[in-house]
């Protein structure tokens, strides 16, 4: 499916959220409680498992320019590239810049016909960012995970709820910046809840 996305006219591509980028720019608060919604489309998404103790592990952290992360609510970025550790041997690998196709065809030359797999999900999911000062709080309407930046910090990432929705939650700055990870399924209808969580936010500004 993923290919046949690849191969259409960029005229014809649809993200799951194109309908809904004028409601969440609009639901935009700006100011010292600020909050801001946002779907990112089409970034690559390459699923890869390999075991962490093979060579092949080493040759996959050499060709991503960084080593793969070792523990739960870890990342790597080096270059155009981040991985989210999802288990023991297990990690999801995004770019902005690197399509689908040539990220797999280098993590699979990094095999060297030994036993992994590395493949392009980017189809699966679609991207949120929320950012601005109240977007912790925003999160934490819906969410159980301790956000508070003791326990959460910039560069963690892990696999949650947020309302009613499984995502892959990952704080990327110290803004903050969240980018969550929902199924396309569950896209809109989380889409809607954080733009109904953020209106809290559009009142009077605290001194």
């Amino acid at each position: 499916m993923a290919e046949l996305t690849a191969t259409r006219p960029a005229t014809m591509r649809r993200s799951p959220l194109h309908h809904l980028t004028e409601r969440m720019r609009a639901a935009t608060v700006p100011g010292a409680r600020g909050v801001r919604l946002a779907e990112l489309p089409f970034l690559t998404m390459v699923n890869l498992r390999v075991d962490p103790t093979s060579p092949v592990a080493a040759r996959v952290a050499t060709a991503l320019g960084a080593p793969l992360p070792d523990a739960c609510g870890r990342t790597m970025s080096a270059g155009p590239y981040t991985t989210l550790w999802l288990g023991p041997d297990e990690w999801l690998v995004l770019s902005e810049t690197v399509d689908g196709a040539t990220l797999v065809e280098q993590l699979r030359k990094a095999f060297d016909a030994e036993p992994g797999s590395a493949v392009d999900v980017s189809a699966n999911r679609t991207t949120l960012e929320l950012s601005g000062p109240a977007a912790r709080q925003v999160l934490e309407k819906g969410c159980a995970l301790d956000l508070h930046p003791r326990s959460f910090t910039p560069g963690s990432a892990v696999a949650t709820q947020v309302g009613p929705v499984p995502v892959l939650l990952w704080q990327t700055d110290g803004t903050p910046t969240y980018r969550l990870f929902p199924r396309t399924s569950f896209a809109d209808y989380l889409a809607r809840w954080l733009i109904d969580a953020m209106s809290e936010y559009r009142g009077p500004e605290m001194p």
